[in-house]
C-alpha cells in the first residue's frame, strides 16, 4: 500500500516552496524533498546507532550528488555516468555543512551522513539554497539531535530592490549574488558575490534575507511537529567540569606568561606542546584511561585564557589591538616567465598567486545542471602540507581547497575586464607557501597583484580581510586579521573582499548560534578599514596594471568575418586552420558569429596570420584587380582563382587587347594572370573577370561598357562538385 504523503508550504516573496516526506527512503533517518518551481532536491539524514571510536570530534558528513538526469541530460566522459563530484557540487555540499554543523551537539560522536540528490532541475533556478533546506527538513525529523531548524534564501539587487531567489536569468541584471541561512532568531551562514556593494546595502541585503527565511522555518517546525522521529539519545563524550576546573588551575599561569610573551606560532606551538606534556604527566597518575579526557581539557582551559584576555582586557595572542592588521610585504614579478605573479605576505601567512593569460579556446567547458556552459576566469588554490610544517601526503584537491580558490575567484570576478575589451582566458593559482591565518583573503591580495603585474587592465584593484569575535554572553568583541588560533579558538570566520567602492565577495562561518544584525553592521564597518590598510600597502608595490602584457605573453587581435566565411578560414575538416597554425605558430579561435581570435607574442606570425584570414574571406569586389591561378579552361574562356577558394571567368574576348583565336594562346592552367572584377551577379555570386582592362588601363565603367562578351557564363565560388570546391570546411 502507498504510504501518505505529508506536504507542507512556504512562501517566500512570491514563490511557493513545498516540503514533502513520508513515500521516500523510508528507513533513512530522515527524509525529505523539496521543491521550487520545476527543480527539486531530496534531502536524507541518518544518524549511527553507536559512536565511533577514538575520535574527539563531531563526525558530520554532507554530501550534494549532481544527477545529470535531472536535467534530461547524459553526462560528458567515457563512462557516461557521474563521478566525482563537480566543483559546484563540492561548493554546494559546503554551503549546506556550514549552517548544520554549530546546531549538532558538541559532544556527540555518533556519526551523522546528510545526502541530498537533485531529481529534478529546471536549468532556470538555482539549486544550493533548496538543497540547504532540504537538509535541514531532513535532519529536524530525523532521530539525530539537533537544534534546527535553518532557512536558507538567495537575495539579488536588480535595479535597485531585492528580490528573493532569484532565477539564473535574472541573476545576470543582479548586482549581488547572496546567500543566507539562519535560525528564527540569528544568521548563520552569509556567501556572497558582489558589483563593489556598499556596507549599509550589504548589512540591509541580510536583514532582508532574514525576515525572507522565516516561512521556510515555519514550514520545517509544523512537519517536524507533525511527522518528526523522537530524538536518541547519545552517550555524551564530554569532559567534567570537575577536570577541566582542575587543568585550568594547574596550567593558568603558565597560559598567560605564555600569552604574555607574544611569541610566533612556531615558538608559540612549542611552549604549548611542552606545558600539555607536563599537564598530562602531572595529572595522568598511573593509568593512561584519562589523557583523552586531559588533553580536551587542556584544549578548554587554553580556550578559556585566551578568550577571557580578549573579551577583557583586550589583549589578543599576539599582542595586537583588537582593530590591527599584521605587518605586510609584498613583491611582483617574481616569476621570469609566468605572465604575472605578485606576492601577499601578511604576518606569519604567504601567498604566491601566478597567472596565465590564454585564448578563448583555453575557457573551462562546465558539465554541471546549471545553464552556465564555460568560465574564462578560473581561480585555483593549493594548500600544501609544509605551509603550515606538517607531513601528509598529497591527494588532490580537498574540499576546503576548492572552496577557497571559489571564494577567490567570486571576489575578483567583479573586476575582470569583459571579453570584448580583454579576450583573454584567464587563470589564477594560488600557493599558500605559509599559513596562519586566512590564506584564502591573501589569495585575494595576491592576485590582484598578479592581475596588474600581468598588464590585465581589471576595473580596480580588491585587497580582503579575515574578521572573528569571541563572545560571551551579551559581551562581545570584533576582531580584525584573525590568525589561525583566533580561528580555532574563537566563534566566527567572517572573510570580507572589495575594492574601495565596495564588496565583491562575503563568506562566514560561526561555531555560536548566531550572529545579529547589529554585529554584522560592526564587523563590516570594521572590516572596511582593515581591507583600506591592507589595499594601500598592495598598491605601494604597484599602483596600477601595467600598461603593456610581457614580452612573453601572446598578444590576441580580434577580427570580424563574414559568418558565411568561416568555412572558408577552417577548410576541409579543419585542414587549412591546422595549415596556418602550423605555419606561424599563432593559435586561431573562431566564434559562431565570425569573430577571429588570433593570439601569438610574435608580430610577424600575427600579420601573417591576419593576412591570411583576410584573404581567405575577402569579397570580391567590382574594379579592384586580383592577380590569380588560372585553375580552368574552356573553349569559351580561363577561370582564375582570384581569391582563395574563389574564382571567376575571363571570357576569350576580354584576354587580351587583340583577338585571342583559343584561350590556351594566353592562359593555360596553372598560368598567374592579373585581372579586374568587372561584374558579380548579386544572386548567383558568379564574377566577371577581365584581362583586357588591366592591359589598356580601363576604368570599371570603361571595362563594362566595352566587355562584349556577355554575361551568360561565368565564375564564382566552387562548389563541392566542381574542380577543388569552395566553401571547404565548416564552423568549428
Amino acid at each position: 500500500m502507498k504510504p501518505e504523503l505529508t506536504k507542507f508550504t512556504a512562501i517566500v516573496g512570491t514563490q511557493e516552496i513545498s516540503f514533502e516526506t513520508g513515500q521516500l527512503a523510508q528507513q533513512a533517518g530522515g527524509a525529505v524533498t523539496v521543491r521550487l518551481n520545476d527543480s527539486l532536491i531530496f534531502a536524507s539524514a541518518t544518524m549511527s546507532d553507536e559512536p565511533r571510536e577514538g575520535i574527539d570530534f563531531f563526525p558530520l558528513s554532507v554530501d550534494f550528488e549532481e544527477k545529470m538526469y535531472a536535467g534530461g541530460r547524459i553526462p560528458g566522459g567515457f563512462f557516461r555516468r557521474e563521478g566525482r563530484p563537480t566543483e559546484n557540487a563540492i561548493l554546494t555540499a559546503r554551503l549546506t555543512d556550514r549552517p548544520l554543523r554549530p546546531l549538532f551537539p558538541k559532544d556527540m560522536r555518533n556519526d551523522v551522513q546528510v545526502i541530498m540528490y537533485t531529481i529534478s532541475a529546471d536549468e532556470e533556478t538555482p539549486l544550493d539554497v533548496i538543497a540547504i533546506n532540504a537538509a535541514s527538513a531532513a535532519v529536524l525529523i530525523s532521530d539525530a539531535p539537533w537544534g534546527g531548524p535553518v532557512g536558507a534564501v538567495r537575495i539579488g539587487l536588480i535595479d535597485g530592490e531585492f528580490v528573493v531567489n532569484p532565477t539564473y536569468a535574472q541573476m545576470e541584471q543582479s548586482r549581488l549574488d547572496l546567500r543566507v541561512a539562519g535560525t528564527k532568531d540569528a544568521l548563520l551562514m552569509v556567501e556572497a558575490g558582489a558589483d563593489e556593494v556598499d556596507e549599509e546595502t550589504m548589512n540591509n541585503a541580510l536583514s532582508f534575507a532574514h525576515q525572507a527565511m522565516q516561512p521556510l522555518i515555519e514550514a520545517q517546525l509544523a512537519m517536524a511537529e507533525a511527522v518528526g522521529k523522537p530524538k536518541k539519545e547519545y552517550p555524551s563524550f564530554a569532559v567534567s567540569e570537575e577536570l577541566k576546573q582542575q587543568v585550568l588551575d594547574h596550567t593558568s599561569d603558565s597560559l598567560i606568561a605564555i600569552y604574555e610573551q607574544n611569541l610566533m606560532k612556531h615558538d608559540r606551538d612549542m611552549a604549548l606542546n611542552a606545558l600539555r606534556k607536563e599537564t598530562l604527566e602531572a595529572l595522568a597518575g598511573e593509568g593512561e584511561t584519562l589523557l583523552p579526557d586531559l588533553r580536551e581539557a587542556f584544549e578548554a582551559a587554553n580556550k578559556k585564557v585566551v578568550r577571557t584576555r580578549i573579551l577583557e582586557e583586550g589583549k589578543r595572542p599576539d599582542g595586537r589591538a583588537t582593530t590591527e592588521v599584521r605587518p605586510i610585504w609584498c613583491e611582483v614579478d617574481y616569476s621570469p616567465r609566468a605572465h604575472g605573479s605578485g606576492i601577499f605576505t601578511r604576518g606569519e601567512t604567504q601567498v604566491l598567486t601566478l597567472a596565465t593569460l590564454g585564448t578563448p579556446r583555453d575557457a573551462q567547458n562546465l558539465d554541471n545542471l546549471t545553464p552556465i556552459e564555460s568560465k574564462r576566469y578560473m581561480h585555483h588554490y593549493n594548500f600544501p602540507p609544509f605551509s603550515v610544517g606538517e607531513v601528509r601526503p598529497l591527494r588532490g584537491s580537498s574540499r576546503r581547497e576548492v572552496g577557497h580558490g571559489a571564494l577567490a575567484e567570486r571576489a575578483l570576478v567583479p573586476v575582470i575586464p569583459d571579453e570584448k575589451e580583454f579576450p583573454y582566458t584567464l587563470r589564477l593559482v594560488s600557493e599558500c607557501l605559509a599559513s596562519n591565518g586566512s590564506t584564502s583573503m591573501a589569495s585575494v591580495c595576491g592576485s590582484t597583484l598578479a592581475l596588474m603585474d600581468s598588464g590585465v587592465p581589471i576595473k580596480a584593484p580588491v585587497s580582503g580581510i579575515a574578521m572573528g569575535m569571541v563572545s560571551e554572553g551579551s559581551k562581545y568583541v570584533i576582531l580584525s586579521d584573525i590568525q589561525g588560533l583566533e580561528d580555532h579558538l574563537g566563534d566566527m570566520d567572517f572573510k570580507v573582499a572589495g575594492t574601495d567602492k565596495g564588496i565583491t565577495a562575503l563568506q562566514m562561518d560561526i561555531k555560536v548560534d548566531g550572529l545579529t544584525p547589529e554585529m554584522m553592521a560592526e564587523a563590516l564597518a570594521q572590516a572596511k578599514q582593515g581591507r583600506a590598510h591592507i589595499l594601500n600597502k598592495m598598491l605601494e608595490v604597484l599602483p596600477a596594471p601595467r600598461p603593456e602584457l610581457k614580452d612573453h605573453t601572446p598578444r590576441i587581435i580580434t577580427i570580424q568575418i563574414p559568418v558565411d566565411k568561416i568555412g572558408a578560414v577552417i577548410g576541409k575538416g579543419g585542414e587549412t586552420i591546422r595549415a596556418l597554425q602550423e605555419e606561424t605558430g599563432a593559435k586561431i579561435d573562431i566564434e559562431d558569429d565570425g569573430t577571429v581570435f588570433i593570439a601569438t607574442s610574435d608580430s610577424e606570425a600575427e600579420r601573417i596570420a591576419r593576412e591570411r584570414i583576410e584573404a581567405l574571406t575577402e569579397s570580391a569586389v567590382p574594379g579592384r584587380i586580383y592577380t590569380g591561378k588560372v585553375v580552368r579552361t574552356t573553349d569559351f574562356g580561363a577561370f582564375v582563382e582570384i581569391i582563395p577558394g574563389v574564382d571567376g571567368m575571363v571570357h576569350i574576348s576580354q584576354l587580351d587587347s587583340h583577338r585571342v583565336n583559343s584561350v590556351e594562346d594566353v592562359a593555360s592552367v596553372g598560368d598567374e594572370i592579373t585581372v579586374m572584377v568587372t561584374n558579380v551577379d548579386p544572386v548567383s555570386g558568379r564574377i566577371r573577370l577581365s584581362r583586357q582592362a588591366v592591359l589598356e588601363g580601363w576604368t570599371l565603367e570603361e571595362a563594362q561598357e566595352r566587355d562584349g562578351g556577355g554575361n551568360k557564363t561565368s565564375g564564382g565560388r566552387r562548389s563541392s562538385s566542381g574542380n577543388r570546391g569552395g566553401n571547404r570546411g565548416g564552423r568549428r
